[in-house]
């Protein structure tokens, strides 16, 4: 059987494009890694890095690398978003403007050479298919895997401050909280039947327009290995994200602030340090405070918004507790406390909350220390 000469014809394409525009940019101090970026930042002005990293699937790393030697040739710029200063936004200079007529020309013609003897629409139209099935069946990317959603609240105007929002519940959790409300989320039976995550998606594709943005709440949502990528495409539909985290994950945390993928979050402080393993329903010797003072310290630093909030239980939350508590968070923080309820599916029953009047001065005594307190959830009587 006569050798197949595919690999071959790959390589020798790839080598031969690459050394074109190699030498017809070599005037213009411009690599044929660069060329795609410039391009794309030209025609989607404003884009962020990130944005730029999917566009040919090439890792971020290697992204920032050509994106910052444009931003040194001063044929891009970068600039700090006016709403949120957490993220930079691509722009082409003057420079680069006055070269983008010459590039574009000799971009078409490399591809009038790649198609001689070729009709030009079947040469594209044959490209773009390759390249979808060299996505598909070569290197197919399995939809976020790790993420389960064990719940779903299709609107509140509760879970988001000040928006109308979707609430998705992770399933999972490194803590045991005895009072938790939802032990199934925490400890995932068998028999748990997950939400299918495209039926998830469609619905939220459907809302756009009438949703303001999406909580992902739990469980504890920094547990799923593909959370990012659900975030991204929250992103991508034009959401806003609202995260609610145990603080347990400071790395994971500080990520998702850094890359500008959420626009909220609301951290659980579960009690004082001192009685902190016993609410959270672990061993003192083998939990980590030292983790959940990380992620306290982070949001501290006003990277994005947030608020701290606390689950208040007659049986864990004495005065002296919600004191020691607020002597710890001191500042200027949103602060809320929020009465026990008894869902009927606790992890261990046999707690109870405290009545209006007496969440009413425990919020006092917090206030001593973090003035914005407040209440929330608390039924009157």
């Amino acid at each position: 059987m006569e050798d197949s000469s595919f690999l071959i014809n790959l390589s020798l394409l790839n080598r031969n494009v690459q050394k074109y525009f190699d030498k017809v940019l070599a005037e213009y101090d411009i690599g044929s890694g660069q060329l795609m970026y410039l391009f794309f930042i030209n025609e989607h002005e404003g884009i962020t890095m990130q944005e730029a990293a999917r566009i040919g699937e090439v890792d971020k790393g290697t992204t920032t690398k050509s994106i910052q030697k444009l931003i040194e040739q001063d044929y891009v710029q970068a600039r700090t978003d006016e709403k949120d200063h957490r993220i930079k936004r691509l722009y082409t200079t003057q420079r680069a403007a006055s070269i983008m007529s010459s590039l574009y020309d000799l971009r078409n013609e490399c591809r009038k050479k790649l198609a001689v003897n070729m009709d030009m629409d079947e040469f594209e139209n044959m490209l773009d298919k390759v390249c979808m099935n060299s996505r598909m069946y070569l290197n197919p990317q399995p939809r976020y895997s790790g993420i389960k959603i064990g719940g779903m609240q299709k609107m509140t105007l509760l879970d988001y401050p000040d928006k109308v929002a979707a609430t998705i519940f992770t399933g999972g959790c490194c803590f045991k909280c005895p009072y938790c409300h939802n032990k199934d989320l925490v400890f995932l039976p068998d028999d748990y039947e997950f939400f299918d995550l495209d039926d998830v998606l469609s619905y939220l594709e459907k809302r756009k327009g009438i949703l303001d943005g999406v909580c992902i709440s739990g469980g504890e949502p920094l547990m799923q290995e593909g959370l990012e990528d659900f975030i991204k495409e929250l992103r991508e539909m034009g959401y806003l994200v609202k995260l609610d985290t145990n603080g347990f994950y400071p790395e994971k945390l500080e990520h998702l602030c850094a890359e500008g993928l959420v626009d909220y979050v609301a951290m659980d402080i579960k009690n004082c340090p001192e009685r902190y393993a016993e609410t959270v329903g672990l061993n003192a010797e083998v939990f980590r405070m030292d983790n959940v003072q990380e992620s306290m310290q982070l949001l501290m630093k006003g990277t994005v918004d947030y608020e701290f909030r606390t689950t208040v239980v007659r049986e864990f939350h004495s005065e002296e507790d919600m004191l020691k508590l607020a002597q710890w968070i001191a500042g200027d923080e949103k602060y809320y406390l929020q009465q026990f309820m008894d869902s009927g599916n606790l992890i261990q029953s046999g707690w109870s909350a405290y009545n209006e009047e007496e969440m009413k001065h425990l919020c006092d005594v917090v206030r001593q220390y973090v003035p914005k307190a407040m209440l929330r959830g608390v039924k009157e009587g």
